[in-house]
């Protein structure tokens, strides 16, 4: 008897369900096929690096001084207490860290407790397309709706990507039964960041239709032109926004599962309703690690984005030479590449051959679109430059090899 349910809907939404059976998602397979075959793995988003020292001395400190049991439930005070200075230097919001400040297992159990505490059956939920995975499995999981706004692209002067996202899109997204809108910038596959007019937009339908606004922010940091700016700083945003970020890929502590929420003491009340029943607590020894983190001063946080954005160019620019199509990310770990022009018009059957025949793993971009249907982006790759510059440089010797017959 086929089994029913909440749980089967989301790994259907998640496309971890063919015909009964289960599968692996694509982030897992492709790293296997990295192992197997010895490709460089420029597809799974965790980096080379090792974290700022002051932050993996503060880690192993809290671990000899014995914090190694539960933390409380809402996190330690000195992590909640960094949280709302950090968002306050950065941002002017105000935040209370006794009740407006939240820590969770990474921004993924973050966005899960939202979403699950947030959303009811036949609720609609609008997000970008494409859009991280894990949106589609979580509302689904909710018996949510998920309404979403496309990504469009052309091509500029030059011949690169453009990506975008028009304003009136936006709002027709949004309905009377519009329960949640869920904002990811900078933006994980593209590297698009949101601009004031299209955050204007949605905090205007947001209000008009009683809805939340829910932000993933992990790149915050992560930004190589203007920086990042918070949905919640907009006027009328904050009481109606919970913001979403976590220290994993700014600090390049992927593995530690770090991650907070600030909103309004009602909402994280709701959200704290769901979150006891995911994991409580966790990472004692790292939640003063990165609350020492976050005191970095400034000048930390752009080196570490400085870095990021010279590995970024290293990878665009051979992409480009090589003979794709690029789209230059504004943030994150994540630059788009068309194959379309060196003759490939389907990315996920390349992305299957690409680790035999160069020695290179990319993840499809249909991967982060519903059933995999990308449309125009059907021949697009997600290629992470969060690597070390002797992987990029390899990989990129490796693709320059395998296109060469190809152009």
């Amino acid at each position: 008897m086929e089994t029913t349910g909440p749980w089967t809907r989301a790994s259907r939404a998640a496309g971890l369900l063919v015909g009964g059976e289960a599968r692996p998602t694509v982030f897992a397979r492709m790293s296997a096929k990295a192992a197997e075959t010895g490709a460089m793995n420029l597809g799974q988003g965790f980096p080379d690096d090792s974290p700022p020292a002051l932050v993996a001395e503060a880690a192993v400190s809290a671990i000899r001084a014995g914090r190694n049991q539960y933390p409380p439930g809402l996190g330690e005070t000195v992590l909640r207490e960094a949280i709302a200075e950090h968002q306050a230097q950065w941002y002017g919001l105000r935040w209370d860290p006794a009740r407006e400040v939240m820590a969770t297992t990474g921004a993924t159990e973050a966005l899960a407790a939202t979403i699950l505490a947030l959303v009811e059956p036949g609720d609609e939920v609008v997000t970008l397309e494409p859009f991280y995975d894990q949106y589609a499995a979580l509302i689904a999981l909710a018996g949510g709706v998920h309404r979403t706004v496309p990504i469009t692209s052309r091509s500029s002067e030059n011949g690169d990507l453009v990506l975008d996202v028009a304003e009136e899109d936006l709002r027709a997204a949004f309905s009377d039964r519009t329960r949640l809108v869920l904002v990811n910038t900078p933006h994980n596959p593209t590297g698009l960041m949101l601009w004031v007019g299209a955050l204007q937009a949605i905090v205007e339908e947001a209000a008009r239709h009683d809805a939340i606004i829910v932000t993933d922010e992990v790149y915050e940091h992560l930004t190589f032109g203007p920086a990042h700016l918070p949905i919640a700083t907009l006027p009328g945003a904050q009481g109606r926004t919970v913001s979403i970020s976590s220290a994993g890929k700014t600090f390049s502590v992927t593995g530690w599962k770090i991650g907070w929420i600030t909103a309004r003491p009602e909402l994280i009340t709701a959200i704290t309703g769901v979150k006891q029943w995911l994991t409580y607590a966790s990472g004692a020894p790292f939640q003063p690690a990165v609350a020492e983190g976050l005191t970095m001063p400034s000048t930390a946080f752009h080196d570490i984005a400085q870095d990021l954005r010279e590995r970024r160019d290293l990878l665009t620019d051979g992409l480009r030479r090589i003979g794709f199509r690029v789209s230059v990310p504004e943030a994150g770990y994540f630059a788009v590449a068309d194959a379309a022009p060196l003759g490939e018009d389907d990315a996920a059957a390349l992305c299957e051959r690409l680790p035999a025949e160069a020695g290179v793993v990319g993840i499809p971009l249909s991967a982060f679109y519903r059933d995999g249907q990308a449309g125009e982006a059907g021949s697009y790759l997600r290629l992470a430059f969060c690597k070390s510059r002797a992987t990029i440089e390899q990989s990129l010797e490796r693709l320059e090899a395998w296109a060469a017959p190809r152009r």
